[in-house]
């Protein structure tokens, strides 16, 4: 049986850049679980997707 693919990634800076704000959001979006977090430690990344479905959902609310 093969493996789920693994998620396109991007850097918590990039990820804040994309989203329009600070690296700190990123992270605290992670820590409440609105995102999930890879990488290894010191180095967090997060899903694409994930980060596009927040915000559509972010827009929708508003």
């Amino acid at each position: 049986m093969a493996a789920a693919p693994r998620p396109r990634t991007i850097p918590t800076r990039l990820a804040a850049v994309a989203a329009g704000v600070p690296e700190a959001t990123i992270r605290k979006w992670a820590s409440r679980g609105k995102l999930t977090r890879y990488g290894r430690p010191g180095r967090a990344e997060y899903s694409v997707e994930e980060l596009a479905d927040l915000l559509a959902r972010r827009a929708g609310a508003g």
